[in-house]
């Protein structure tokens, strides 16, 4: 009886022998269906394999059970393709998935069709999402605070949002940056510079904060031309270490606040003809699966990103199925992770005299 072509509600209703009314009834749930009825037309919707359709069950049952995501990076940064995003994607849709619950990724271009321009509202509604997350937006930014204005369940990652339902999953940034600082201090180093992320996010400035407020608890003088803003990209680490690289005294030691700026900041270093941990040390943010294949492998900052995605789903499952639910305020704890591209620093003889015993000579 399967049929090629999509099997309709009607046509159900016909081969059931009941009326349109009565299937609905059967694939609701509702009790007043006699059991011999409801068997056979749940049998005949197998043999179909109908599915009914996303808009009616919305109507029914006043959920669309799809989230949206909202993931705005910037212009000219291909956000899709920074591996942070698509480690929180993944815990994000296990957690949402395994509630019952599909994703809609909302386009952040500028849009046609009579939307305007990050009409993130209009959208859901359009949509008829039952809940938001939201990622690389800025609070300020004024279709954001309709959404916080508005009803609907939103949790963001990596932003400090916060409505009547609306909250935030985060890391622990300034905690990070310190483990980072202190790490390549105790290697030796007191000339310690920074590549940040974008200033205008919060994992940019509060990873500038947790430098600048290590380095004044170790008793580093902070040194304005020791910042060199990036946007956690590689090519902003690599144009940022090349700058501090070309300082009259440049720095020994380098923390960039995000993994592919560490491996631009390699190259810029390998291109100036020096090598990292011997001439420079460098640490990196986010543990992603490229910073233990670099050479050398990168110590880095470990976030669970994952867990950011897994974290924020559980949240936003929690404010749909309870009303009271207060929205979260979470962050997660990072760790460090010491690999080749740090240690403790040897002097320029014992240098030389380790790359003599290498060669042989």
């Amino acid at each position: 009886m399967r049929r090629l072509q999509i099997a309709t509600i009607r046509e159900l209703a016909r081969l059931s022998g009941v009326s349109v009314a009565t299937v609905s009834r059967v694939l609701n749930d509702y009790a007043d269906v006699s059991p011999t009825t409801r068997a056979r037309v749940l049998e005949v919707a197998r043999e179909l394999d109908y599915t009914p359709s996303a808009a009616a069950r919305t109507l029914v049952m006043q959920r669309s059970q799809v989230i949206g995501v909202v993931l705005q990076t910037g212009e000219g940064h291909p956000d899709l393709q920074h591996p942070f995003f698509q480690e929180v994607l993944v815990g994000l849709k296990h957690r949402l998935g395994a509630g019952g619950y599909d994703l809609l990724l909302f386009a952040t271009e500028n849009p046609g069709n009579g939307f305007s321009e990050h009409s993130f509202a209009r959208r859901a509604r359009h949509h008829r999402v039952d809940g938001l997350v939201v990622m690389g937006v800025d609070p300020a930014d004024p279709e954001v605070q309709k959404l916080l204005r508005s009803s609907i369940p939103l949790v963001a990652v990596d932003a400090e949002v916060v409505g009547r339902r609306s909250g935030y999953v985060i890391s622990d940034n300034q905690g990070g940056a310190r483990l980072a600082v202190r790490h390549l201090r105790e290697c030796g180093h007191e000339r310690i510079a920074i590549v940040t992320g974008m200033l205008s996010t919060r994992p940019g400035a509060d990873r500038l904060l947790g430098y600048r407020a290590e380095l004044e608890a170790l008793g580093v003088p902070y040194r304005d031309d020791y910042v060199q803003e990036g946007d956690f990209y590689f090519d902003s680490g690599y144009r940022g270490m090349r700058a501090l690289l070309a300082l009259p005294e440049p720095p020994t030691a380098v923390f960039a606040a995000g993994d592919l700026m560490a491996a631009g900041a390699v190259r810029a270093v390998e291109e100036h003809g020096l090598s990292v941990p011997d001439d420079v040390a460098l640490v990196g943010f986010d543990d992603i699966q490229l910073a233990a294949m670099m050479q050398p492998s990168l110590t880095t900052i470990r976030q669970d990103k994952t867990g950011l995605g897994a974290t924020a789903g559980e949240a936003l499952l929690r404010m749909l199925e309870q009303v009271d639910a207060a929205p979260p305020t979470t962050s997660l704890p990072v760790e460090l992770v010491v690999r080749e591209s740090s240690r403790v620093r040897s002097s320029r003889r014992a240098r030389k005299q380790r790359d003599l015993e290498v060669t042989g000579a």
